[in-house]
């Protein structure tokens, strides 16, 4: 499965050595100017998207404080302003003017959906500001960006290749989609039919308003199409509301979520037999390595979910892009610079900042692998590889079931 998209990992990354050597400047304390660099945060911490937000948030900061602690940037202290979005894209554009207007900040780290991504990208590039996101509409990096984004979230074309391939090979002829009308749903839906079609499954889509407290008459549509699986696509707080729904219609067959739209609070929020046997699937985090227990550590979470490990990458991309160079940090100094500092082909390995600053200070080149997995980037931003959780509710509780 993991071959279904084949990027060249190091694209960008030619005589390692000689190149880092000659872009970027060692790591030295003499910055130009001694005031901080700031870095802006956007996370939904209230709204339907409320439950991401606070875990992303508290890595932000708690990861900007370890930075300090090891020194700063070049001897700068490192600051980052955490706006919330309100899980709104209108309150997002707000929040990121005022982060790049008045903060002045050099990028903006992202946990917020698909659609306060899209609505934000544009400020950022006209702005000259990186952009790092979790989101994974394919329409994020399809934008005229410049360059100015880059994305640890797999896009929905690679998650819905991963979903397809399970419904084939648990045997599903019946698929019916359910999903509220996100920027991605289309994209989603489309690469499921490329993929199932051709293997004799038929397939119907269902696009709900997802402001509705119930969706009966959407079920009632999906039930006379007689599916054996369902496999829902939408918000956290609208699969709430479609599983009681589904489940009053005595449905028995499979129920698929993509992991965006299921987690334990969705499990939480409904009698214990109406999530009985969901199946979750989602980009994994690098369970059990040091990066994956330090995030762990920061969110107060024994499972922290991808998107808090995400976030704890993109702090220590950056951060190490900035120390990489003498040159006064700007978006222009991390769009021109990041993929030479942080994907050099055979360079030593750090998931931290504090064992990168080390291995760029003696020259050497920096494969930087964090909690997020590999972070290698494609020429659109998009991230080139990732590994798969699948979980099952089992007895109120979404158990791991294997990761690949």
């Amino acid at each position: 499965m993991r071959n279904i998209i084949n990027f060249d990992r190091r694209q960008f990354i030619t005589g390692a050595g000689a190149a880092l050597a000659a872009s970027l400047a060692p790591v030295v304390a003499n910055a130009q100017n001694s005031g901080p660099i700031r870095l802006g945060g956007i996370a939904p911490l209230t709204g339907g998207n409320s439950v991401d937000g606070p875990p992303t948030a508290k890595v932000m900061r708690g990861l900007v404080d370890e930075i300090n602690a090891a020194g700063g940037i070049n001897g700068r202290k490192l600051e980052i302003i955490v706006e919330d979005d309100q899980s709104n894209p209108e309150a997002g554009v707000r929040a990121v003017r005022t982060l790049i207007d008045v903060h002045k900040v050099v990028a903006v780290c992202c946990s917020g959906s698909s659609a306060v991504t899209m609505a934000i990208a544009p400020v950022c590039w006209e702005s000259k500001v990186m952009l790092t996101t979790v989101s994974g509409a394919d329409a994020i990096t399809q934008l005229p960006h410049q360059g100015y984004i880059l994305r640890t979230q797999p896009n929905t074309t690679f998650q819905a290749q991963r979903v397809s391939t399970y419904l084939l090979e648990k045997g599903a002829k019946r698929v019916a989609f359910a999903s509220a009308p996100t920027p991605f749903a289309k994209t989603i839906y489309d690469a499921m039919v490329s993929i199932l079609k051709p293997k004799g499954v038929e397939t119907m889509s269902l696009i709900y308003d997802d402001k509705k407290p119930t969706f009966r008459s959407e079920v009632d549509e999906i039930i006379r199409f007689k599916p054996d699986a369902i496999s829902f696509a939408g918000y956290l707080p609208d699969t709430v509301a479609l599983l009681k729904d589904i489940y009053r219609a005595r449905f028995l067959g499979m129920k698929v979520a993509y992991g965006f739209a299921f987690n334990q609070t969705v499990v939480d929020g409904v009698p214990p037999e109406v999530s009985e046997g969901v199946v979750a699937i989602s980009p994994s985090a690098v369970v059990g390595s040091k990066a994956f227990e330090k995030v762990a550590k920061l969110t107060g979470m024994a499972v922290p979910t991808p998107y808090a490990a995400q976030i704890y990458d993109h702090i220590n991309i950056l951060a190490l892009t900035l120390a990489a160079s003498k040159q006064e940090p700007s978006g222009l100094l991390i769009h021109d610079t990041v993929r030479n500092v942080i994907q050099a082909r055979n360079g030593e390995k750090a998931d931290n900042f504090a064992d990168g600053v080390k291995i760029l200070a003696s020259g050497k080149p920096l494969d930087y692998d964090g909690a997020s997995g590999p972070c290698n980037f494609s020429s659109t931003g998009d991230i080139t590889d990732a590994r798969f959780r699948y979980e099952e509710v089992k007895g109120g509780k979404l158990t791991l079931v294997s990761i690949s």
